[in-house]
């Protein structure tokens, strides 16, 4: 299984000839340094929540035009909102599934708490049972999957502390992490941070995989 990273909290994970491609949002694509058209082939579109740095609208009806065959999976609140615009989306909250050769888990994770908003329906999503993905979530149901190979770890956000982000990844106890939720810093300070979660990570014997680059790719 690899892993890739398009920055922020967009991952495209392939096995095999299935890639399935995670919350391709705002920050992905604002730069102009991804773009939707290069997601080809995709097995699965899957959606955390409706916050638009997970979530574009305009990206994501390139994106589906592109892979007619793709299932889009995701929660009631967006399925709801693309529906006007004619993208068929599969509401998959809750139980396991079958995505081509991929098995996936969905979870009910509450959103963490934001300032001056209501917070949106959030699911995260277990891939292979090997990767959690929480979206905006450090929930507690999401301790039943302590122990997993890989944690992508919102590692940013108006929402946390990067306390907060220590003592998440400790509660779930990955073998790896891959740092998300950081498409809005700088390049000196993402550089800065990642080398202080790496040297806090390696003493609790979590490996940290920076995937600085867009594109840039763990094997697994």
């Amino acid at each position: 299984m690899r892993v890739s990273k398009y920055i922020h909290a967009c991952l495209l994970i392939e096995d095999g000839g299935d890639k399935i491609l995670f919350d391709p949002g705002k920050f992905s694509f604002v730069e102009g340094l991804v773009e939707p058209d290069d997601f080809r082939a995709l097995s699965a579109i899957v959606l955390t929540h409706r916050h638009p740095d997970h979530f574009d609208d305009e990206a994501l009806r390139k994106i589906a035009g592109n892979n007619p065959s793709a299932t889009v999976l995701t929660n009631s609140e967006i399925e709801s909102r693309l529906s006007p615009h004619g993208i068929g989306a599969e509401v998959f909250e809750t139980g396991r599934r079958a995505v081509g050769k991929f098995s996936l888990e969905a979870v009910v994770a509450e959103h963490a708490a934001i300032l001056n908003a209501e917070t949106p329906r959030n699911v995260a999503y277990v891939v292979n049972n090997r990767l959690l993905h929480p979206g905006d979530s450090f929930d507690r149901s999401l301790d039943a999957y302590r122990g997993i190979e890989i944690l992508a770890l919102p590692v940013m956000a108006p929402w946390t502390t990067e306390l907060e982000v220590a003592e998440f990844a400790r509660r779930i106890s990955p073998k790896r992490v891959i740092p998300i939720h950081d498409g809005y810093a700088k390049e000196f300070f993402l550089k800065q941070r990642y080398e202080n979660f790496q040297k806090y990570f390696s003493q609790l014997g979590i490996g940290f995989e920076p995937l600085s680059e867009p594109g840039d790719s763990i094997e697994c």
